[in-house]
């Protein structure tokens, strides 16, 4: 039996905490009024001046670096004294044509200038309270991307265990406990998660543009086509109760596959084997369903204007191998500790090898989804991708960095594939970009450009990592680590590839 060490226990508290003290800080510190926004808007436009004034200053110095150079130089002197006659030439002649130029066009119709200033107040004060929107969004945002990460973290785990158990797996069932103990996470994550759902509904937030008032009724300032036109399958009511069936659905499957797993181990036939198997088909049949609209529901609709048909799948790909690399993770820190004396390198050379592929698959649904949109060229769809690619520039190229180019230069060696320290470093590396990847997927809609990887992020992260490491750490205390009497448990024990 495993016994969770004080010193890991601690560890997890103690990010509780700190996560807790700094969404709390978070919250807190956003702005509260648009006057706040008109403060921190005009210090943002202090920078930028000083930034383009340093800019200038730069390119003066570079206009005049040539002449200085050749000062000594009586014929390079002259060649850039003629150049810079001819400049000034063309720079006089355009200013003399711009008054024929100005005459031959019609004078601009006089505005009263009480008009122009109230609609550029107007102007203003709409583009205040937008802003004021998304610097109140961004804790809730941050908060929203580590809960739903590490929420499908323990699903992806539960996918992998279910397929195992179809696919009759000879190999895995050594670690059948260690995905059991990570899906423990599930039920918790899945309150939590419900819980900000319905807050959502409730309006705490401006996650869901769908959810805002007055988007749907034609006579509302707020009106929006589209999001009208897609209000019978993007309602409040319809879409929670979705999450509520989706939640309930894998969580049931979860209980219930351990608990026959764990009779399995007293039983004197496989009846129990059996069960799972039957249940593990129905769920994955489920699952496949489920997955693809909690993605449109969870994630796509964050951005409503926006769709893409590949993308229950693309989500699929990242949390899926952000799950068995957990398992991977997991599995060395336990053999670490002298438990799981069955599992051996090959046991890890598999799971290597499906974060190894699963992140190729993972790149070829990114490629094929940018490719097609961006060669298409169609607005409401290209403006996805423009929107990251010109705001989130680092983090959006970054995660094809550290989700493909990196996996595949560490773990495209056979050999590293077994080597416990090469794998835990390119499993940092890989869930860490598929967080990015989660980033990527809803801040540019609930945020835009006022992002930042701040207080708020860090400690969304850190509470949800705590409270991961000890819900599936007390989990994995509830049972031995080795099925007893799995039908291919000593396959399992003497796999070696």
């Amino acid at each position: 039996m495993y016994t969770f060490s004080k010193k890991l226990k601690t560890t997890a508290l103690a990010l509780m905490i700190l996560g807790i003290i700094g969404i709390a800080y978070g919250f807190f510190s956003a702005p509260k009024t648009i006057e706040e926004v008109e403060k921190i808007v005009a210090a943002s436009h202090h920078e930028g001046n000083h930034a383009a004034t340093a800019e200038h200053k730069s390119e003066v110095k570079e206009a005049v670096a040539p002449v200085a150079n050749h000062e000594n130089d009586p014929i390079k002197n002259e060649v850039v004294a003629v150049d810079s006659l001819a400049k000034t030439e063309t720079a006089v002649d355009t200013a003399m044509a711009a008054p024929v130029v100005a005459e031959t066009h019609e004078a601009p119709k006089a505005e009263n200038p009480e008009v122009a200033a109230e609609e550029a107040h107007k102007e203003h004060q709409a583009h205040l309270e937008h802003v004021l929107k998304q610097l109140q969004n961004k804790p809730w945002a941050a908060l929203y991307v580590a809960c739903i990460f590490f929420l499908l973290i323990s699903m992806g785990v539960l996918a992998f265990y279910a397929i195992q158990q179809v696919a009759q797996a000879g190999w895995s069932p050594v670690l059948f406990r260690v995905m059991q103990g990570i899906t423990a996470y599930l039920p918790v994550a899945s309150v939590i998660f419900f819980l900000l759902l319905i807050l959502s509904g409730m309006h705490f937030n401006h996650l869901f543009a769908w959810m805002e008032e007055g988007v749907t009724d034609p006579k509302s300032a707020h009106y929006d086509a589209m999001i009208a036109g897609k209000s019978g399958y993007l309602n409040f009511a319809f879409w929670i109760a979705r999450a509520a069936i989706f939640l309930l659905g894998w969580n049931v499957y979860r209980h219930l596959s351990r608990k026959n797993c764990l009779a399995q181990d007293d039983a004197t036939d496989n009846t129990f084997y059996k069960k799972n198997f039957k249940m593990s088909a129905a769920f994955l049949v489920f699952f496949i369903v489920s997955e693809s609209i909690m993605a449109w529901d969870w994630i796509m609709s964050v951005d409503p204007h926006w769709f893409s048909t590949l993308f229950g799948w693309y989500v699929f790909a990242s949390f899926f191998v952000s799950g068995i690399t957990t398992i991977s993770m997991v599995t060395i820190y336990l053999k670490s500790k002298g438990y799981l004396e069955n599992v051996n390198t090959s046991h890890l050379h598999d799971l290597s090898k499906f974060m190894f592929g699963i992140s190729v698959f993972w790149t070829y649904l990114w490629f094929s989804q940018f490719m097609l949109i961006w060669y298409s060229n169609i607005p409401e769809e290209v403006t996805y991708f423009k929107t990251r690619i010109e705001n989130y520039n680092i983090t959006f190229f970054g995660a094809v960095f550290l989700n493909f180019i990196f996996p595949i230069l560490v773990l495209i060696n056979t050999d590293f594939k077994r080597i416990a320290p090469i794998v835990v470093g390119a499993g940092v590396v890989i869930l860490f970009g598929h967080y990015i990847d989660f980033f990527n997927m809803i801040m540019p809609a609930t945020v835009g450009d006022q992002w930042f990887i701040g207080v708020s992020e860090i400690a969304s992260i850190l509470f949800f990592l705590g409270l991961f490491i000890y819900v599936v750490f007390t989990a994995l205390t509830k049972a031995p680590l080795t099925p007893k009497r799995n039908p291919f448990i000593e396959e399992s024990k003497h796999f070696h590839y």
